[in-house]
């Protein structure tokens, strides 16, 4: 296994991803997530791949096929009154194929992003998880990452 920058060549296979992503959620939460569907087209992802504030890292295997990704975005809030100026890595999307998982292809990924954020020089790394995946919960607390602040629902009906 190899984690590097996204390529283009790369986007079937997060494509791929994306649609295992959005099934998760879509089974967690139907009332929320339609599925089966991408968070982004592949025009978009092509934008994404392309920008440095965006970085994608994919892990794949020795045929060059993609088993999971990482899409980061880099943050600051700069100026603000109540935050300070910190800069965040910020993990918007983690996903391991299906068939990839239990060979620690999402800890390999992290390792990779965390070893990007100690090299740029960023203070934290945030991400956001569904309750509704408790797989990921799990996976994220193995990692070290605790809860910074909690988004909480109450359903109006």
């Amino acid at each position: 296994m190899q984690v590097r920058r996204a390529e283009i060549k790369d986007i079937p296979g997060i494509l791929d991803l994306l649609v295992q992503v959005d099934m998760v959620h879509h089974n967690g939460r139907p009332d929320i997530f339609k599925g089966p569907e991408t968070k982004y087209n592949e025009e978009e992802l092509t934008r994404i791949i392309a920008d440095d504030e965006t970085p994608v890292f994919v892990c794949t295997d020795e045929n060059d096929r993609v088993l999971g990704h990482a899409f980061c975005i880099n943050k600051q809030e700069k100026d603000n009154s109540v935050l300070t100026d910190i800069r965040t890595l910020y993990i918007d999307d983690i996903c391991v194929d299906e068939a990839a998982r239990g060979k620690h292809v999402g800890k390999t990924i992290f390792e990779h992003v965390l070893d990007h954020a100690k090299a740029n020089g960023f203070y934290n790394i945030t991400l956001n998880v569904w309750s509704c995946n408790p797989g990921a919960i799990k996976f994220y607390e193995s990692l070290g990452f605790v809860p910074q602040k909690i988004g909480m629902e109450m359903m109006v009906k």
